[in-house]
């Protein structure tokens, strides 16, 4: 398969290690690209809800496919989440085209570019309300095996699938209110100071969108989910686009090896920070 070239590439709240993950589809969508920049923009391991009786191969093929991206030229950044906080303890770890940090800033053609994953905003990730919110992935994580399932059997009579976690998100006020806040409160944030884009997670809800105040004005973005929406940001053609996996579209044939893949990660002197980058339409 050809794979399709793009400048950069956001993903996040993948949740690796949960039943809600779409593993196969995000392999089958990283081995259709090849970018010159990975973004994995928090919560890709989801080591809060982490089991041993359950991290299947093809998740593991994923972190593999991963690192095969980063051998093979594309700078990976790992920017870290809520549910991977753990790997705060390593932030500005640089390994060969591999970096982890806790929020990047970079020049994209000219336009600066804040990218974070966005639970500082989310008080329940914090303190003592930190035990409900795991306790309260547990039953998200639980919602979607069950939504899977009964997805499966009205996949057999012929009956479109349903997403309840969605129907509860979009039926309780509150929750669209605090979704509404949180883009809100990130977007005056990015244009106090002074960037043209900012971009999260977090919340697994896709968007675009120009958001505009007394101040002025900051494109919003959010590379969503692979639980729900299975979404990703890209950047080409010197622009954003959002991009979003269409499940009615049959998976190619995916090699999805059985066995635990072999890491050799050689580390090297790198520069800590990505400062800019420098696009080149005329080639």
């Amino acid at each position: 398969m050809q794979k399709r070239p793009v400048d950069v590439v956001v993903i996040s709240d993948v949740h690796l290690g949960t039943y809600g993950c779409h593993a196969a589809e995000l392999l089958h969508y990283l081995r259709s690209i090849q970018p010159r920049l990975l973004i994995l923009n928090g919560d890709i391991i989801d080591i809060w809800n982490f089991s041993k009786r359950y991290f299947p191969a093809a998740h593991l093929e994923v972190i593999s496919e991963i690192c095969r991206l980063a051998s093979g030229g594309t700078r990976v950044v790992y920017i870290t989440g809520n549910h991977d906080e753990l790997l705060r303890k390593y932030s500005d770890l640089s390994l060969g085209n591999f970096q982890i940090t806790d929020k990047l800033v970079m020049e994209i053609n000219g336009k600066m570019c804040w990218i974070f994953h966005g639970d500082v905003f989310d008080a329940t990730t914090k303190g003592g309300a930190k035990i409900l919110a795991k306790l309260g992935g547990k039953g998200y994580d639980l919602l979607i095996l069950i939504n899977s399932f009964i997805n499966w059997t009205l996949k057999l009579f012929g009956k479109e699938k349903m997403s309840f976690s969605k129907k509860v998100k979009a039926g309780v006020k509150k929750a669209v209110a605090w979704i509404d806040n949180f883009e809100q409160t990130a977007a005056e944030l990015a244009i106090e100071k002074k960037y043209d884009y900012v971009i999260c997670g977090h919340i697994h809800q896709p968007q675009q969108r120009i958001i505009t105040t007394g101040k002025g004005a900051v494109q919003y973005l959010n590379s969503g989910d692979w639980v729900e929406n299975l979404t990703a940001l890209e950047y080409y053609n010197n622009d954003w686009h959002l991009y979003q996996y269409d499940e009615r579209t049959p998976l190619a044939p995916t090699f999805i090896s059985k066995e635990k893949p072999r890491l050799n990660v050689m580390s090297e002197e790198v520069m800590l920070y990505i400062h800019s980058l420098v696009l080149d339409y005329t080639t």
